[in-house]
């Protein structure tokens, strides 16, 4: 295959791409990949990766009359064009379901207007065609995370090549930023993120979209320099093998270390615990973490790491004992 790079992903260009995809394919049997990476002018990389979705679709919610589609690197093959060419008859609960799915997109922001529009119009004809259970998906409804509201923000400044500023929370420093960043792509390893070239570091960074307090769209073009596109496929974060090795034990309150620090392993204790074992090429700014853990967690290995961060701890209460012995003496 050629080695064009991919691109940055777009999920709403991406869906209108693989829609029309179906359509494409089912009047070109045997269509050779090479041919139709060109006619939707994409490279055969993010084509193949189309094609890996689609066989996961198809006309019903429970799994049933899935596109056929593979490929043998060549050629693209539908085996079953004429099985999926049925009309669609949608039960109660598939029709409730597709309805209220419907609705929360269409309230996301973000979203754009023409996009909204169509997606409006097509739920009015569900909706038609749903008959009674129309009625009982309108008694339901959908609320999104606030997640849901900066994926959108953020799909459409890449959209549009624009600018971003955010306010974001670093859990490692436990402090919020304020940065203005050129977003490169979304990318979802078990969490989604947004892989952008940060003005305040100048440097490529990472954010995690959950992270994000606060997010604005600028006016700005977004400019941000031409960059080598990293294999995820092992994980966001891949730590070198020459860093360091932490151990860090927490109680049942500190299991959130697990969900925010990227780590090799997490065992779980007798107590409902963690024994959590990571590597980072700075270990000593993970004495911050232990103090935050206090009582939930404590450093176990390296053992100097472990004693200086003890050591931390008792300056810290030290500190606190004083000054509130100033307070009680006052």
């Amino acid at each position: 295959m050629a080695g064009k790079p991919v691109r940055p992903v777009n999920a709403i260009d991406q869906t209108r791409r693989m829609l029309s995809l179906v359509t494409y394919l089912r009047e070109r049997p045997g269509a050779r990949v090479e041919d139709v990476a060109r006619a939707f002018g994409i490279s055969e990389e993010e084509l193949v990766a189309d094609l890996d979705v689609l066989p996961m679709c198809g006309t019903s919610f429970r799994g049933g009359d899935l596109l056929d589609i593979d490929t043998d690197g060549e050629h693209i093959w539908w085996h079953n064009p004429d099985d999926v060419a049925e009309p669609l008859r949608l039960a109660a609960d598939e029709a409730t379901a597709l309805l209220v799915a419907a609705r929360a997109v269409a309230t996301l922001p973000g979203l754009r207007e023409g996009d909204r529009q169509a997606l409006l119009r097509a739920t009015a004809k569900v909706e038609t065609a749903a008959g009674e259970a129309a009625g009982a998906s309108a008694r339901l409804s959908v609320t999104f995370e606030s997640e849901g509201g900066v994926f959108a923000d953020v799909d459409r400044a890449i959209a549009e090549r624009r600018r971003l500023w955010i306010r974001y929370y670093s859990p490692a420093r436990d402090e919020v930023t304020e940065r203005e960043i050129d977003p490169i792509r979304l990318v979802t390893v078990g969490h989604t993120y947004v892989e952008a070239w940060c003005r305040r570091s100048e440097a490529r960074r990472t954010f995690r979209l959950d992270r994000v307090a606060e997010i604005k769209i600028l006016d700005e073009p977004s400019a941000p320099p031409e960059v080598e596109l990293r294999d995820l496929s092992l994980g966001l974060v891949q730590p070198a093998a020459e860093d360091p090795e932490v151990v860090v034990e927490v109680g049942p309150g500190g299991r959130w270390v697990a969900e925010y620090y990227p780590h090799d392993s997490a065992d779980e204790l007798p107590d409902g615990g963690l024994r959590i074992t990571l590597r980072t090429p700075d270990p000593a700014s993970l004495r911050r973490l232990a103090l935050r853990l206090g009582a939930d967690g404590r450093i176990v290995a390296p053992q100097d790491l472990a004693d200086s961060a003890r050591r931390a701890a008792r300056e810290a209460l030290a500190a606190y004992e004083q000054v509130e012995t100033r307070g009680a003496a006052g």
